[in-house]
């Protein structure tokens, strides 16, 4: 819990968007964000909440990202299964967004 507590709200929110939508690259994560994650990814893979699984097939073939068992430890999830659903509008999955004031 004390590891938790350390994670700043950005990190969080990285990791909330690895965790619904891995495997995926940071230019994805940051079009979702609308701000640049190098650090945040940087301070996550430290602390082992996430790790590279592969490259994806874009230009440049970016690293992919996805969550650790460690994830679901800190979480008290046993799978990925237990998170809450969450969906996504369709004809929103191509442009950044701000969800949050949305009903």
């Amino acid at each position: 819990l004390e590891e938790l507590q350390r994670l700043s709200k950005a990190a969080i929110e990285t990791l909330a968007i690895i965790a619904y939508r891995q495997p995926i690259s940071r230019p994805a994560i940051d079009s979702i964000r609308g701000v640049s994650s190098d650090g945040v990814i940087k301070n996550l893979l430290n602390k082992g909440l996430i790790q590279e699984v592969g490259r994806g097939e874009g230009p440049g073939r970016p690293i992919l990202f996805s969550t650790t068992i460690e994830f679901l430890q800190h979480f008290g999830l046993s799978s990925l299964n237990q998170l809450p659903p969450f969906e996504l509008p369709e004809d929103e999955e191509a442009e950044p967004r701000n969800t949050i004031l949305k009903d």
